[in-house]
């Protein structure tokens, strides 16, 4: 639409510069331009006007200088993340936020500086939960300032929270539970409600952040957003950087499949090159593969049986809502391998089984925790007698099958276009049935070289190499927790990187289990490999494993934290990462005379500088 002077407020110059902008305009711009108006028409007439700031510039052709907007529209945006999605989506985020027109401050929680907390209007929150309900480990630092009595009042805020978790575990998005209550406590005031997302966050996500727009179009006198623009919000927040992502993952060729134990283990770890050819997918050292498996055809076989179901009955598949056949379905789409209590729930609502409601009870809370740790869904329709439930019906409860991520073990200056794994495959017997690890047995025996696997990268801001090539490094990685160690040392390999570089590797037997044996002999040989302490915990009489290694090497491992060394730790979060934690305490106590509180102290600034670094799972 032409604007004519005729029939407007506006010179006959402004008219023709308004009507050569007008068109060029995106929907997003246009948006921010009747925002910016309006909050400068607010701003006006507000008396005394707060002091203004500098506004993020719009996207578009016309580089003009702008005009300052009122403090009404900061917005700070905090995330807290262990493997990078929080990361992510924080950062796309904060890029749609610039594009409306806001001044965003972007930053993980473990660099930000807790003494300009009370000056912030808008905060937003993105936090995972971590192992059993605690905060990822750049979150911790801010978790517990809040937490303290130092926390400072909170009236003037204005917040909301978004919370990663996983269903499965029992303390499902506890860390955004926490900040969202401490943040009321405080004295906060919710922008709009917390949002908590399971292992497929996409679609919440995206709704939780159409919701945080309006609601700061609103409070800061701005143009709402339209329908466009929300739908625009969800799908920028769901998108991908490339072409392929977790969303819309590329079909990747298997070019090797090894096992890497010797004859006679009881172990069987597979070490996987898979060709990213042609997919422009980029990776550094440190982040993950995400990949689709499917469910064990005979786990599938056996769950349409005890249903009574036919295999080729047509049921949706989860979001798009394609019909397919229903063998297909729970192979590809669906989980059946992992109970939640939400899925107990819901099913216990859609059979009206009184046993099944019975289990979610008041005082049965151990009993049932138990149940959904150790059983899957076969049992369960077994155990109580689900059999009849149409199979449209019941699958429409069930979550869609998530990816698994592992870590990277190759750098992609030494090996281009390719990405390795490392994946010990998972089967047990168990009330008498075999049990199969979904994607790990998948990798194992159905991943021959030729196949395909649907994958994505994982970005891992918290898992990387110092910038400094020169600077020291100790690796802690036992089992298939070294797979990302072997990725950092090709890479300084590659680079010539000069620093000092230790790892700590520990496994059951030396014979069979020492996996990538060939190539840290060549890497000491070579230079690129400073040190290498191995513990074989089944060769010995009594138990050896990495953290007895290094209290071995107390004085030494001391003295490299000394000289700037960063640690990297890698593998089980239960068991293995709080002994390799409490290692590294007693080794400060031991040889920094550092007290308990001291040495706590000591391992949590390592932390905040970065020099201390897990992917532990």
């Amino acid at each position: 639409m032409e604007l004519h002077v005729t029939n407007s407020p506006f010179t006959q110059e402004q008219a023709e510069l308004l009507n050569r902008l007008l068109p060029t305009l995106t929907e997003g711009q246009r948006v921010w331009l009747g925002g910016y108006l309006a909050a400068q028409s607010f701003a006006a007439s507000s008396a005394p006007a707060a002091a203004p700031v500098a506004a993020a510039p719009a996207p578009s052709a016309v580089q003009a200088e702008v005009p300052a907007l009122p403090v009404s529209r900061e917005v700070t945006v905090l995330f807290g993340s262990q493997t990078g999605n929080c990361s992510g989506l924080a950062k796309k985020l904060s890029k749609k936020l610039g594009e409306q027109g806001f001044q965003v401050s972007l930053s993980s929680m473990g660099d930000f500086k807790t003494n300009g907390l009370k000056k912030i209007e808008n905060l937003l929150i993105l936090v995972s939960t971590h192992g059993e309900g605690e905060p990822p480990d750049n979150a911790i630092s801010f978790h517990e300032f809040l937490h303290s009595k130092r926390a400072p009042r909170l009236e003037g805020l204005s917040y909301s929270v978004l919370s990663l978790g996983d269903t499965s575990y029992e303390f499902f998005c506890q860390t955004g539970k926490d900040f969202d209550k401490r943040l009321e406590e405080l004295g906060g005031k919710r922008l709009t409600d917390r949002v908590d997302c399971d292992v497929d966050y996409d679609e919440p996500a995206g709704q939780w952040t159409e919701k945080v727009l309006q609601a700061l179009q609103g409070a800061s006198a701005s143009a709402p957003v339209t329908a466009s623009t929300a739908a625009s919000g969800q799908s920028s927040l769901s998108a991908a950087e490339s072409e392929y992502s977790r969303s819309n993952p590329f079909q990747a060729e298997v070019l090797e499949n090894l096992n890497l134990n010797g004859r006679g283990s009881d172990r069987e770890t597979r070490h996987l090159e898979i060709s990213l050819e042609g997919s422009n997918l980029q990776y550094e050292p440190g982040d993950s593969i995400g990949i689709y498996p499917e469910n064990h055809p005979r786990l599938v076989d056996e769950l349409i049986e005890a249903m009574g179901w036919s295999a080729s009955e047509q049921v949706s598949a989860p979001k798009s809502g394609e019909k397919l056949a229903l063998r297909e379905a729970l192979l590809r789409h669906y989980e059946i391998t992992v109970l939640t209590k939400p899925l107990v729930e819901q099913l216990a609502k859609l059979t009206s089984n009184e046993a099944l409601a019975g289990l979610l009870g008041a005082g049965r809370e151990q009993e049932l925790r138990a149940y959904l740790n150790e059983r899957d869904l076969l049992d369960l329709v077994q155990d109580f007698a689900l059999k009849g439930v149409p199979a449209a019906e019941f699958v429409a409860v069930l979550r869609k099958l998530p990816a698994r991520l592992y870590s990277i073990a190759s750098s992609p200056k030494a090996t281009p276009d390719e990405v390795h794994v490392t994946v010990r495959a998972v089967r047990y017997e168990a009330r008498g049935r075999e049990r199969y690890g979904v994607c790990s047995v998948h990798l194992a025996e159905r991943a021959e070289s030729g196949s395909a696997l649907p994958v994505f990268v994982q970005q891992n801001p918290n898992f990387k190499l110092p910038d400094n090539p020169d600077a020291p490094i100790i690796m802690i990685g036992p089992g298939t927790g070294v797979a990302p160690f072997r990725a950092f040392l090709a890479d300084r390999e590659e680079t010539g990187a000069r620093g000092k570089s230790w790892l700590f590797y520990g496994d059951q037997h030396f014979a069979t289990d020492f996996l990538y044996q060939l190539e840290w002999q060549r890497w000491l040989k070579d230079g690129v490999l400073t040190h290498m302490d191995v513990a074989f915990s089944r060769d010995t009489d009594q138990k050896v494993y990495v953290q007895h290694r290094m209290l071995e090497k107390s004085k030494e491992l001391y003295q490299w934290l000394q000289e700037g060394a960063s640690v990297y730790v890698c593998g089980d979060e239960k068991k293995m990462a709080h002994d390799v934690h409490a290692a590294l305490a007693a080794i400060l106590q031991q040889e920094g005379g550092l007290s308990a509180e001291a040495a706590a102290d000591y391992l949590a600034r390592l932390q905040q500088e970065k020099r201390y670094q897990r992917d532990v799972y």
